[in-house]
């Protein structure tokens, strides 16, 4: 069982990138293997709406895209962090979302029935459109979302700051349990 945390945000160590380390931490407490994307380090270009992948799972932009989709159509889980930029997740996330959910709406719905969902860090606007926004994502590729004690979303601006946000870091070690729990459930035989 492996669940892929892509971290959205542009800056590498942040508060996104931290969040999303705690989560991935939890699953790997319930023996899940998990891995770090940064998207920060990845060359993601917006989708163009050429229509290649509408019958394939391709793609005709030359980038680090559908590598990293593989990854996601073999992994059990997936979790999309996002620092909230304006009101919306980052553009970085955004083309990722665009692109592979795209090749995966076309091609049989390939992400369908994997666990996932998001977590978003907002300085004080914005978390929750940002978590809808991402969730919506998962939902219309028919994609499992378990739920927590709140929205996933922790408050801070400067790096580290959201460690402070007690209440917030307690709702996203929530998400992770009961996603680790989903992903061990899913992946068990059916009778």
């Amino acid at each position: 069982m492996k669940v892929i945390g892509i971290v959205g945000s542009p800056r590498v160590g942040g508060n996104t990138e931290q969040l999303t380390e705690e989560a991935l931490r939890i699953l790997r407490e319930q023996d899940i293997d998990t891995k770090l994307v940064r998207l920060a380090e990845k060359k993601i270009l917006p989708c163009t709406a050429c229509g290649a992948c509408e019958s394939e799972e391709t793609c005709t932009l030359d980038d680090d895209l559908l590598p990293l989709y593989h990854r996601v159509k073999e992994a059990d889980g997936l979790i999309l962090a996002s620092p909230v930029f304006f009101g919306s997740a980052t553009p970085q996330l955004k083309a990722f979302m665009d692109r592979a959910g795209y090749i995966s709406y076309n091609n049989g719905f390939t992400f369908a029935r994997k666990a996932g969902g998001p977590l978003v860090v907002a300085g004080r606007n914005g978390g929750n459109f940002t978590n809808t926004q991402l969730m919506l994502w998962f939902m219309i590729l028919g994609m499992i979302v378990p739920g927590s004690t709140g929205w996933n979303t922790a408050l801070g601006s400067a790096p580290g700051d959201i460690w402070e946000d007690t209440e917030g870091m307690d709702v996203v070690r929530n998400f992770a349990g009961n996603l680790a729990w989903l992903v061990k459930k899913l992946a068990q035989p059916t009778v």
